[in-house]
């Protein structure tokens, strides 16, 4: 016997054909043809309009399987299936805090308009070293929309870089804050600042009450163009980078390129690396216009910086929403393409590499390797780290020869941490041209070894 909703549902769908119920005959023969061949998305089509979900041939054969089972006494399964959809904006803007902005106020009030909405703030202390007046802004721009903001209590510093992820202390204390300010699900975490600390913070909004909103505020352009939007966050234990974490979109992402000026050059230049990622695993376009515009990329120029993070932040929430694994439950990362080594390489550095940095040597080695076995033609690895180089990075890292206690060459063991950090086979992305990512499942250490010795050879070292 059909539900109300099923059977309305057969109706709309079928009505959608161009038949109705006001035709009993037609009708149905049509439902009874429909049954018999499988036709369920009528019945998918008609809830759809309803906002209802059907099910799919599968789903229904297997319910079908469940209550014969449970009829004739025998074992029985019942599978339990549902989607949840999710989307969140990412926005991009100048002056955030100035109070005639709307994107923070805007964002805040997107589910529920009329609410005064419980707010708790963290900060990166290392951007309120660079920014002083940031924490006096966020409390005007709170007082100038008071209607609509209740600031829990002043902005809270918290440590930046490598150490908020490293010391678990630091989570601790940041989830007492949100336990003494009496943060509910609907309340909202902002932090502001790096992805170490957007990490951080982001870990404490997602296990707090299973789940707090949580608005980003990225300011550093590799977090701005990659982290900062992406669904991930963690912290490190054991020496194993982002070994506790979780798979959690954020509320909102708001992208403030006036941050990004207040940045060391340093910093500025180490995001780069991202983008060059992206470009050469998804968008050899994208890469030809990094190569047109590194005088400007180099120099900082704000039209070139503020194109070159939004696109790069774009092809990253495509390959996100549209990758087809967004919380990774297979074995390929495309968008880690050069991180099995600049993973390591932070390890064996102990974070004195900045991520991009590791990034962009990871880069160049795994660009090198895919020529060395014939995947990408050759020049190619040259006109990459030619990027790379004209970009302010250095391709070369004396870690790159530690070795174990075995006496290997460390960063190779990078590839054992990789495959247990995924799960699942080992899957590396290399390159097949510019703007074509391959997942390869198998590297061969000594062509690997050769590859670095290029590294070293290029740099003179």
């Amino acid at each position: 016997m059909h539900s109300n909703a099923y059977d309305d549902g057969w109706c709309e769908g079928w009505q959608a054909l161009g038949l109705s119920k006001k035709e009993p005959g037609r009708f149905a023969k049509a439902r009874r043809a429909g049954e018999e061949n499988g036709f369920r998305a009528c019945v998918a089509g008609g809830l759809a309009m309803r906002g209802e979900k059907a099910m799919t041939v599968r789903e229904n054969d297997a319910a079908t399987e469940d209550r014969r089972d449970i009829a004739s006494g025998g074992p029985s399964v019942a599978w339990q299936r549902f989607q949840v959809s999710y989307d969140y904006p990412v926005h991009f803007t100048r002056g955030l805090f100035t109070p005639e902005n709307p994107v923070l106020i805007d964002s805040l009030a997107r589910l529920e308009p009329t609410k005064r909405h419980r707010c708790l703030v963290f900060i990166d202390d290392g951007v309120l070293c660079s920014n002083p007046g940031l924490k006096a802004a966020v409390i005007a721009y709170a007082e100038a929309h008071g209607d609509h903001i209740d600031l829990a209590c002043p902005p809270i510093p918290v440590p930046g870089g490598e150490r908020i992820k490293n010391e678990l202390y630091f989570i601790e204390d940041i989830q007492q804050r949100l336990v003494d300010h009496h943060l509910d699900r609907h309340s909202y975490v902002i932090v502001i600042g790096g992805g170490a600390v957007l990490d951080a913070v982001g870990l404490v909004a997602a296990t707090t009450h299973r789940g707090v909103r949580l608005i980003r505020v990225p300011t550093t352009v590799l977090s701005q163009n990659d982290s900062g939007v992406g669904v991930k966050n963690g912290v490190n234990l054991q020496g194993v980078k982002n070994f506790i974490g979780t798979f959690a979109p954020p509320f909102a992402v708001l992208n403030d390129s006036d941050l990004i000026e207040e940045l060391p050059s340093r910093e500025k230049i180490a995001g780069m690396a991202e983008a060059v990622k992206v470009a050469l695993i998804r968008d050899a376009a994208f890469f030809t216009w990094l190569e047109r515009n590194a005088d400007d990329l180099v120099t900082f120029a704000p039209e070139a910086m503020a194109t070159m993070i939004r696109r790069c932040a774009e092809l990253h929430m495509h390959q996100i929403g549209h990758g087809g694994d967004p919380f990774e439950a297979g074995s390929a990362r495309p968008l880690d393409f050069g991180h099995w080594s600049a993973h390591k390489l932070e390890s064996l550095t102990h974070h004195h590499l900045r991520h991009g940095e590791a990034v962009a040597i990871g880069i160049a080695l795994d660009a090198r390797y895919s020529v060395l076995i014939g995947l990408l033609a050759e020049g190619e690895d040259i006109r990459i780290v030619s990027l790379l180089e004209h970009l302010g990075f250095r391709l070369w890292h004396p870690a790159l020869e530690t070795t174990a206690n075995d006496g290997t060459v460390a960063v190779i063991k990078g590839l054992k941490d990789f495959q247990e950090h995924l799960g699942g086979e080992l899957t590396v992305t290399l390159l097949e041209d510019i703007g074509v990512g391959v997942e390869v499942h198998d590297v061969d250490e000594a062509i690997m070894l050769e590859a670095i010795a290029w590294l070293k050879t290029r740099a003179g070292a």
